[in-house]
């Protein structure tokens, strides 16, 4: 018989592997009480960092900033990918956090440059 934990904790990497698109490596992800958090350090970065976008979006951040948070995960993943540097996971959670915040940002100031554009004709 599986706990209700279990349950809640095979459920939940299954909606985010199928959802979120996340690769789940166990070697790249947290672990809470001996469970494998469902989204990887990367991913919870991306995650949080879209969060708290939607907490300060009124302050609309300059397009310039957005480009700037960006490029540390491009540089970290693109880095990994083709060398043998290994990313730790405090990285992954910071460039990814940066990353989301940026892109949900952007996404923010796009919808109000269109709102503002479409508002002077």
């Amino acid at each position: 018989m599986i706990s209700k934990i279990d349950f809640v904790w095979i459920k939940s990497m299954e909606w985010s592997k199928k959802h979120c698109g996340c690769h789940q490596m166990p070697e790249r992800s947290f672990f809470l009480k001996g469970y494998q958090l469902p989204l990887c350090a990367r991913c919870t970065g991306i995650a949080l960092g879209h969060i708290m976008a939607f907490i300060v979006a009124p302050l609309r951040v300059f397009k310039y900033t957005i480009l700037i948070l960006m490029i540390p995960m491009a540089i970290d993943g693109t880095v990994q990918y083709f060398s043998s540097y290994r990313s730790n996971n405090i990285r992954r959670i910071i460039t990814g956090f940066l990353y989301g915040f940026a892109f949900t940002s952007a996404v923010f100031r796009t919808i109000y440059l269109a709102i503002r554009f479409l508002k002077t004709k």
